[in-house]
């Protein structure tokens, strides 16, 4: 169990785990899991940790087969600037390794926003905590456990 399932359970929402088998040798972990698990890529969805204004971390959290506007996060964020966070702060303040940040569980709670394009979706997955585990839960279900908004963050 992961802080990540663990949250989810505590909190009585419906949600499925998935687990496959991580290939070391993968270069996206988010595609990896679409493929693997044979799943629509822009259901898939990755764990992004950014750094707002040069000060604070906040996380944004937007399908695998899109690239974050940092312009948009920032906005939707509140701040006038954003950049992915160095690796060390987001280890330390999530709890989690690379390629296995799940939006759940983290150590510190950081305000998240969660892209629009998840709306459109039935469930969508998020890493649960390691490579080669997601969690399938509902959007609407994922916001209220991070006290999170929803808000276009992403673009092709």
């Amino acid at each position: 169990m992961t802080p990540a399932i663990e949250l989810a359970k505590q909190q009585g929402i419906a949600y499925t785990v998935h687990h496959y088998q991580h290939d070391p040798a993968s270069v996206s972990y988010g595609q990896e899991a679409a493929e693997k698990l044979a799943v629509n890529p822009a259901q898939v969805f990755k764990t992004l940790v950014v750094q707002l204004d040069g000060k604070h971390l906040a996380v944004a959290v937007l399908p695998v087969n899109q690239q974050l506007s940092m312009k948009l996060a920032a906005k939707a964020l509140g701040a006038k600037k954003a950049e992915m966070a160095n690796a060390t702060d987001v280890m330390r303040s999530t709890g989690y390794v690379l390629g296995g940040v799940s939006p759940l569980g983290q150590k510190k709670v950081l305000p998240t926003i969660i892209d629009s394009l998840a709306m459109q979706f039935s469930t969508i997955y998020v890493s649960a905590g390691k490579r080669g585990l997601e969690i399938e839960l509902a959007a609407a279900d994922l916001a209220a456990l991070l006290q999170a908004e929803f808000a276009a963050i992403s673009q092709q």
